[in-house]
């Protein structure tokens, strides 16, 4: 069981994750490098044999991982990929045990999400309907659905004409795992959209069934929703990251501070578990405390 066949038995594994999980490319690629990585760390030191991964091999790669300053983060989610990784070997009968089982992640304070206060998003978002010409108008819908929505850059990225219900105000989005959920946006939103719309067909004669779209008619993709977004955001001081999740994190953050539920707001993520919403509470309440050191005469 050398590292040729390792490397078959990962193909499969990632032809599992793509074809009947419905993961994504930039998710497999993340699994093919941590899994490449362990490879690379278990030939090296000791020849790569499959019935010769233990428990004891996996903690040596944890901590040849931290010894080189890698952060408790990236260290527990390579981990999250060996854990699946060899559950999926052992379930299907090609090694007798799982050597994950048991192993425990390193311990970590969870940081809290980057957010823009709703005065400094509203302040940025009456700039950018200033601006003039299709790119200005795009960039300011973009960013003005990511803070109605909470939707994520890849949900954006994949917004079709069709997914778009301007008569209901409802927005269909596909998320991971292909699940799709709809999304009520408001009718201030609606005119921003039919505004970007007509625009966007007036500009460009040849439009892709994308609903964003450069000038020439081709749909976006992440990195040019990721570049659009850290510049705009740049015009906003003292905010530390800038990037689409900032602005789901800004949404989240600004429906629980205006007394969503937080089942409601889990559903308009579409997150599977409400522990993965349950970080907001946080965020609101260390925004409580700030409030308070900052208002009270004895805090």
């Amino acid at each position: 069981m050398g590292y040729e066949y390792y490397f078959n038995q990962l193909s499969i594994f990632l032809c599992h994750l793509r074809y009947e999980r419905n993961y994504s490319v930039r998710t497999l690629k993340t699994y093919c490098d941590d899994l490449v990585q362990f490879e690379r760390f278990v030939f090296c030191s000791e020849g790569f044999d499959m019935r010769t991964i233990t428990s004891s091999v996996i903690r040596e790669w944890i901590v040849f991982l931290m010894d080189r300053n890698y952060s408790p983060r990236s260290v527990n989610r390579k981990l999250s990929t060996l854990r699946s990784f060899f559950r999926y070997l052992y379930r299907n009968g090609q090694i007798e045990s799982n050597p994950v089982k048991g192993i425990v992640g390193v311990r970590t304070g969870r940081p809290l999400p980057y957010f823009v206060r709703d005065r400094e998003m509203n302040t940025l978002l009456l700039d950018l309907s200033k601006g003039e010409g299709f790119e200005d108008e795009r960039d300011r819908t973009i960013l003005e659905v990511f803070y109605s929505t909470g939707i994520r850059c890849s949900e954006l990225v994949g917004l079709n004409d069709e997914d778009i219900d301007f008569e209901s105000c409802l927005i269909r989005v596909t998320g991971k795992g292909n699940k799709q959920r709809l999304i009520p946006f408001s009718k201030t939103l609606e005119e921003i959209l039919s505004y970007y719309k007509t625009i966007r067909d007036e500009t460009i004669w040849d439009v892709s069934k994308a609903f964003f779209v450069r000038e020439d008619g081709r749909s976006l993709n992440y990195n040019i929703v990721y570049r659009i977004v850290k510049k705009r955001l740049s015009d906003i001081p003292n905010l530390p990251k800038r990037s689409p999740h900032v602005l789901r994190h800004t949404f989240a953050t600004s429906m629980l501070n205006n007394g969503a539920n937080l089942n409601a707001v889990k559903e308009l993520l579409g997150h599977s578990s409400l522990a993965s919403t349950e970080i907001y509470t946080h965020l609101t309440f260390e925004e409580l405390k700030k409030t308070y050191k900052q208002a009270h005469p004895r805090a």
